[in-house]
């Protein structure tokens, strides 16, 4: 205790003081830039000062607060003061001690979603308090089912993490293997659930995410009751599941708000952009490199005079325009909003006018660079959306060696890849392969609610019934008279 109370001491927001009654006295010591003063003036040392106590069992009695504790156990000690709490002691060198919660929670309030912004639908957002993101969720599954596990990791930071799931619907498996994977983490911080990401994943090397993320209490508690296991992070602003498959990521919430015909038409259209992304850069260089015979006579007339003054080969040319791409939306990441959407805007105009005047690039590259990098956009979740920014560099090397070959080897081998990817053990690419008809409902098409009465079977639920399929196909008004 005294090696504790001394490394405390040079730390200007330690105090420690004696405080005195007309019966006796203690000694109270805490940090004050984690307790609340109103706390402790209002319902410690009022008490203390109005009733007489001789030992510490009798000032628990006294105070009528929650989670109180009498230890000598150092290092419980230690991690109470420095969460928020008081030490009580009757004399400097007491080893045993009573520690009363007297925390302040600093937040910031509740806001709508930045990254996963809708249209319709419920506008709240986790924030940075774990307490508070667990509100948001337990408000909307009032159910003694939800349970929550919590776990302490980083060695420093001791960073709370609370695992969530259904009981009775989440495949137990799963649940443990996911408080496994987190106790088996040895790091001295972890200040975001990104860490976290990276560190439980089956795959580390993999560029694709296995893990998803949301700001969103509404989608944590739809994946909740699907089976996953949601994890959040005290200080993260962000939610973790899993188990995931490759096509959530191309699955907005928004999409659930829709009637199902255009809920499928929008995810269609984002599966589209996201191949176009990746492809259209490549197959500009392969065909105009080895492939040219392709092309219609006009329309490689047409981009062959706009190449006329321009010095280097295709993916020389390609490299330079993503890189600017790439260059632009750095910076329009890093800088103010305000000064960033204006850099992107203007930059853009600016550069890629000045590229194609310059004879530096080809009219026709710059509007497929453009539309890739618009289309990369519409990806609904930005993990991946940083994941199709990376592999199209290596199908525009492939292309520029080998052509539409080349495409083709390394798409088989993503593919390959893919397969062998798993989330939590299940299959990453389910359910194109193993194909699952059920879970297809839900897919690259979102069928209507009437369609979809079973959980997706890769989770392996305890409860695969979602719904009465019988049930919802009946009308259930009532007789009206003639």
């Amino acid at each position: 205790m005294d090696d504790l109370i001394k490394a405390l001491k040079p730390s200007k927001d330690f105090q420690r003081f004696e405080f005195k009654t007309e019966s006796t006295s203690c000694i109270i010591s805490y940090m004050n830039t984690l307790v609340n003063p109103e706390f402790i003036h209002r319902d410690v040392l009022s008490h203390l000062t109005e009733n007489a106590f001789t030992s510490l069992k009798e000032i628990e009695k006294l105070l009528p607060i929650e989670q109180k504790l009498i230890t000598d156990d150092v290092k419980e000690i230690q991690k109470k003061i420095m969460t928020g709490s008081i030490m009580i002691q009757f004399s400097e060198h007491d080893s045993n001690c009573l520690l009363i919660p007297a925390v302040t929670v600093e937040s910031r309030q509740v806001t709508i979603p930045e990254v996963e912004f809708s249209v319709v639908g419920p506008k709240e957002a986790f924030v940075e308090t774990l307490d508070i993101n667990i509100n948001l969720i337990r408000k909307r599954l009032p159910l003694p089912q939800l349970h929550l596990r919590e776990i302490e990791v980083g060695k420093i930071s001791n960073t709370r993490i609370a695992v969530l799931f259904i009981d009775g619907i989440a495949n137990q498996e799963n649940v443990n293997t996911v408080i496994q994977r987190l106790s088996d983490i040895e790091y001295d911080n972890i200040i975001d659930s990104s860490y976290i990401t990276q560190m439980i994943s089956d795959n580390k090397n993999s560029p694709f995410p296995q893990l998803l993320d949301t700001e969103r209490p509404d989608r944590v508690c739809a994946v909740l009751t699907e089976g996953k296991i949601v994890i959040l992070v005290d200080g993260s602003p962000h939610a973790l599941y899993a188990p995931i498959t490759i096509v959530e990521f191309f699955s907005a919430f928004e999409d659930y708000f829709l009637i199902w015909h255009m809920a499928s038409f929008f995810r269609l259209i984002r599966l589209f952009a996201v191949a176009f992304s990746v492809f259209s850069t490549p197959f500009y260089i392969a065909i105009l490199t080895y492939h040219f015979e392709m092309l219609p006579i006009n329309l490689l007339a047409t981009i062959y005079s706009s190449r006329g003054n321009v010095p280097f080969p295709p993916v020389l040319e390609v490299l330079i325009m993503e890189f600017v791409i790439e260059l632009l939306r750095e910076a329009g990441a890093r800088l103010p909003s305000k000064v960033g959407q204006t850099i992107g805007i203007v930059g853009g105009i600016v550069i890629g006018t000045a590229s194609v005047d310059a004879g530096l690039t080809s009219s026709v590259l710059l509007i497929i660079v453009a539309l890739a990098a618009l289309a990369s956009f519409t990806t609904p979740v930005y993990q991946m959306s940083n994941t199709i920014r990376f592999i199209r560099f290596p199908f525009i090397l492939f292309a520029h060696l080998w052509g539409f070959v080349g495409i083709a080897i390394l798409f088989a081998i993503t593919i390959c890849h893919l397969l062998g990817l798993t989330s939590l053990g299940r299959p990453f690419i389910e359910p194109i392969f193993p194909p699952r008809l059920t879970d297809l409902k839900d897919a690259f098409f979102r069928m209507p609610f009437n369609r979809q009465a079973k959980r997706p079977i890769y989770q392996r639920p305890e409860d695969s019934n979602r719904a009465n399929s019988a049930r919802l196909n009946q009308k259930h008004d009532k007789n009206k008279n003639k």
